[in-house]
């Protein structure tokens, strides 16, 4: 199933490009669980962001339009296009996060906070001060890591019905259900 990483995305603009991004975040999430199995927790948080990551930019691909008529300038709309949705920059996650809210997807910035926590601890690990991570040791973000998949393949499964949805996400989603 990670040779399916290895293909080229759609780009943005196509109608496979949503499910791409879904299969994506899937297999990523699985990647981070293995991970999580072989006792490497800072790898299954990096992981566990990608696939929130990945899923996010299928949202914001999903939700465009709607996204684009609630920015105020032009240069908004196409930074939209141009940037947020290929790229999920992770310094603008958390306003994404927010404008996907407005747009219906409620709770959604929770889990991007989440994962922006997981991914703050794949670079600093356990931090017992809470200076630089959230986490004090390895089995809280490992707890983390968890919540997120469950968050992240309830909401994918949740999109069944608005996507093109394939044998590969069908066996994505399976495999990633915990």
């Amino acid at each position: 199933m990670e040779k399916l990483l290895e293909k080229p995305l759609p780009k943005p603009s196509t109608e496979g490009y949503v499910s791409a991004r879904l299969l994506e975040a899937l297999v990523e999430g699985r990647l981070a669980l293995e991970f999580l199995e072989r006792g490497l927790v800072r790898n299954a948080a990096g992981k566990a962001f990608q696939a929130w990551r990945a899923f996010l930019a299928a949202l914001l691909r999903l939700e465009l339009e709607k996204l684009k008529a609630v920015v105020k300038t032009e240069d908004e709309r196409r930074w939209l296009e141009s940037t947020a949705v290929p790229r999920v920059p992770t310094g603008r996650i958390k306003a994404l996060s927010q404008m996907l809210e407005e747009v219906g997807h409620g709770g959604i910035s929770f889990g991007t906070d989440k994962a922006l926590d997981l991914h703050d601890y794949q670079y600093h690990g356990p931090d017992p001060d809470m200076a630089l991570s959230k986490y004090r040791n390895r089995e809280e973000a490992a707890r983390d890591v968890v919540l997120l998949l469950k968050e992240l393949a309830k909401r994918v499964e949740a999109l069944r019905q608005r996507v093109q949805w394939s044998e590969e996400l069908e066996r994505a989603l399976k495999a990633l259900k915990l």
